[in-house]
């Protein structure tokens, strides 16, 4: 397919500095790592790959999104910049490190620069223990599941000193139902969690693989001999990863109609791309440990030939209906948000945690 014009001016610039660039880049690369000793290689290795995963998956993630809302809305997506609309995100990507990134009067210098990556460094250090097949992981930590809460806490920090740092009334509102919407989906979910603990006996993301391994009888969600609440259980914790990453139609804190862009309203260039790197990182995050949990991470369904490329399947098959219910239902009211978590989940997943404990005691593992 033939590029577009326009595409071929934006990135006429970048072509000879990136044919110099990229070979020197990879040479020096290459010396700098066979220098040092190997397990501090091993930690620069993974944690460059996860940077560059957590932007890939941003770009493109952004590039399927348009693509599945513009099929469920019966349009087109994007298709000019190169085939099938492949390079639009890079050139997106290129756009935004060249526009400025405009601080307003009356701000917070410190508290505004620093919100972005208080929602973007933490979701992408919960990478790290991520077991994407038996030995691909960063680190395989013995408590990676309270690792990876424990830097999903810091996300709803930077929301607030998002729009705090603002100094804008439309940011504060925003930032002020972001929290309530995270602190009230945080607790079904971590009741739910609470609830796997006790089921597997262990933190560790690995072991709760392994504990699923066989057929698709012996995944979490078709657990029946602990809780027959399992299924019920997996559709709570996908709500709330939903709502954690104010997906629609839990987004009250991006709500255009009332509030502009909500807590980002007053970020421009890659101070609000970043923002955006947070959320689809965190949308991976949660759909990651949806399928560890429940769907047997990198397991195969049928017992053979189990590798990373299940968890890839489950992950973006997971990913896709996400997409599917932002461009499907609507928008709620912030009193309907609140009242689901606070009137309905929490008290099903505390059901299902004393009804699992008693599953248990009666037959244990």
């Amino acid at each position: 397919m033939i590029l577009h014009p326009e595409t071929k001016k934006a990135l006429a610039p970048f072509v000879l500095p990136g044919l110099i660039a990229g070979p020197v880049l990879i040479v020096g690369l290459y010396l700098f790592l066979t220098s040092i000793p190997g397990g501090l290689a091993r930690v620069i290795i993974f944690c460059g790959a996860l940077i560059i995963f957590a932007a890939l998956n941003a770009a493109y993630l952004v590039w399927l999104e348009r693509k599945v809302c513009a099929h469920i809305q019966c349009r087109i997506g994007p298709k000019e910049v190169g085939p099938f609309g492949l390079i639009q995100p890079l050139v997106d990507g290129i756009k935004l490190m060249s526009k400025q990134l405009l601080l307003p009067k009356g701000i917070d210098p410190f508290l505004f620069k620093v919100a972005p990556l208080l929602v973007l460094v933490p979701a992408v250090m919960s990478f790290v223990t991520i077991p994407f097949g038996e030995h691909l992981a960063a680190r395989n930590i013995n408590i990676g599941l309270l690792m990876i809460f424990a830097f999903a806490s810091v996300n709803v920090l930077g929301l607030l000193l998002g729009g705090w740092g603002s100094a804008n009334k439309y940011a504060v509102i925003s930032a002020a139902r972001a929290v309530s919407q995270n602190v009230a989906y945080e607790i079904p979910m971590l009741i739910i969690v609470i609830t796997m603990i006790m089921v597997t006996g262990t933190m560790n993301l690995n072991e709760i693989v392994m504990q699923q391994s066989g057929w698709f009888g012996n995944w979490y969600i078709f657990r029946f001999t602990a809780s027959p609440l399992m299924p019920v259980a997996f559709l709570i914790f996908f709500v709330c990863s939903l709502a954690e990453t104010n997906r629609a139609p839990f987004d009250l804190g991006e709500a255009e109609s009332e509030l502009i862009a909500g807590f980002h309203t007053e970020y421009s260039g890659m101070g609000f791309g970043v923002f955006f790197m947070g959320e689809y990182a965190n949308i991976v995050i949660g759909c990651s440990l949806a399928t560890i949990l429940f769907l047997g991470g990198w397991q195969s369904p049928v017992g053979i030939a189990s590798g990373w490329w299940w968890f890839l399947l489950k992950l973006y098959t997971l990913i896709f209906c996400v997409m599917w219910v932002r461009w499907t239902y609507p928008r709620t009211t912030l009193w309907g948000l609140l009242n689901l978590s606070w009137k309905i989940l929490i008290p099903i997943t505390l059901f299902n945690l004393l009804l699992t404990g008693a599953m248990l005691k009666i037959w244990p593992h």
